[in-house]
């Protein structure tokens, strides 16, 4: 499988590239500004026995997001899995102080960036189009049906456009044989929460779960890899929250 998976150089998007890895898939990892953190991931998804390739790219930028099909198309051929989980969040404080400028920049990477990487895919995927098909998996929040207030609920809102996403086009996509599906991890323990200034939250929130600890990257990502196979071939248009219960 030839899988491009944006936002990978870290948390989910990097624990589903080696996973991809340990598969011996073609993997396209996409990144903003930490190359560093790239090219680990790189070394990772090969170590697991993959082979993969670096593609910068802002993914709320029409052009990047071509140059990120393009790149890979031309080194692998036909992108066949699409990982949507580049994302941002940003400091805990309710709607009320939030500045312009700061839901300007969550819902043009989270949202516009995730549709125009789900257009692209719907124009080049499906078998009508000359592709061959496959899957796509966006990485949603269950904070799309908890809300976060008080926290970021630009966020929750961002992730829940994501869920109308899946919905939505996994009706338009399924009669052209390509799948469409979401995850919506929970309290996962990974950078993200820095962002948010609580480092911690994961792990301390992660204890009023049913399962009473956080999760981890690689637990969400082996949803995703498993949306990705033939092994969910009857499954489209769901939801799957990874969430330890919450």
């Amino acid at each position: 499988m030839n899988v491009l998976i944006t936002g990978a150089s870290r948390g989910i998007g990097r624990a589903t590239a080696r996973l991809a890895g340990e598969k011996h898939w073609n993997v396209g990892v996409n990144y903003v500004r930490n190359e560093d953190a790239a090219k680990s991931t790189l070394e990772e998804v090969k170590t697991a026995g993959g082979q993969a390739m670096a593609l910068q790219g802002d993914v709320s930028r029409e052009k990047d997001v071509l140059k990120l099909f393009n790149s890979m198309e031309k080194v692998y051929g036909a992108v066949n899995g699409l990982v949507i989980n580049a994302g941002i969040t940003a400091q805990r404080m309710p709607l009320a102080d939030m500045s312009l400028d700061r839901l300007k920049k969550m819902f043009d990477t989270n949202v516009l960036g995730s549709y125009l990487c789900a257009r692209e895919a719907a124009r080049r995927m499906p078998q009508a189009r000359g592709g061959n098909g496959g899957s796509i998996v966006i990485v949603s929040s269950a904070a799309s049906r908890l809300g976060a207030s008080n926290e970021y609920v630009d966020y929750a809102g961002s992730k829940g456009a994501l869920d109308s996403l899946t919905l939505g086009l996994s009706k338009e996509l399924g009669p052209l044989r390509v799948r469409v599906n979401a995850v919506r991890p929970g309290l996962i323990d990974t950078e993200i929460h820095e962002a948010s200034g609580d480092s911690e939250r994961a792990i301390r929130l992660g204890k009023q779960t049913p399962l009473q600890r956080a999760g981890t990257a690689d637990e969400v990502a082996e949803a995703i890899i498993w949306l990705l196979t033939p092994a969910s071939s009857y499954v489209t248009g769901a939801l799957v929250d990874v969430a330890g219960g919450r």
